[in-house]
């Protein structure tokens, strides 16, 4: 319980994936939860520390492991075979499809969305063994942001009411 008496929620996410679309589930449910009044925590450790990076202009997405993809294209959904990995290009080509798809719909950005999260107040911390592993130096992050290990995202989850790995 809050101080007022209100039942205050929280939910910790594990973000662990740094590719376009892997970025949008944890920045909408993360959001939509603080809108909610929800005490947000997020973690991010392997590929999914890449959304803590200044720029986001790397992301994209990848059309291998994927074989749900479908992209609109000339009034039909063409599938994306996981074949067409292998072709140089590919993965570059269907970013620029999504995000002119992305823009073309109205859907906020992940730039955006982020930024979203921090005015949110969402707590946002970088997995230090991950820094470590891939020799990332805080510097290489956005300024604000939490670092810790595999204990401190414990200690925020065994208090939340939700926990979500994306």
């Amino acid at each position: 319980m809050s101080e007022d008496g209100a039942n205050t929620k929280s939910m910790s996410i594990i973000v662990t994936k740094g590719t376009l679309d892997w970025a949008y589930p944890p920045f909408i449910l993360g959001t939509t939860a603080a809108a909610m009044d929800v005490k947000v925590t997020m973690f991010f450790t392997f590929y999914g520390l890449q959304l803590l990076k200044k720029n986001l202009d790397h992301l994209q997405i990848s059309t291998l492991g994927n074989p749900g993809m479908e992209m609109p294209l000339m009034g039909m959904h063409m599938t994306m075979p996981n074949l067409m990995s292998a072709l140089p290009g590919v993965d570059a080509a269907c970013s620029a499809m999504m995000k002119n798809l992305i823009k073309k719909k109205g859907v906020a950005s992940i730039p955006e969305l982020r930024e979203a999260a921090i005015e949110s107040d969402i707590t946002f911390i970088g997995c230090q063994m991950t820094m470590d592993l891939f020799e990332w130096d805080k510097d290489d992050l956005i300024d604000g942001i939490e670092i810790g290990g595999a204990a401190t995202y414990m200690e925020n989850a065994l208090k939340s009411d939700i926990n979500l790995f994306i």
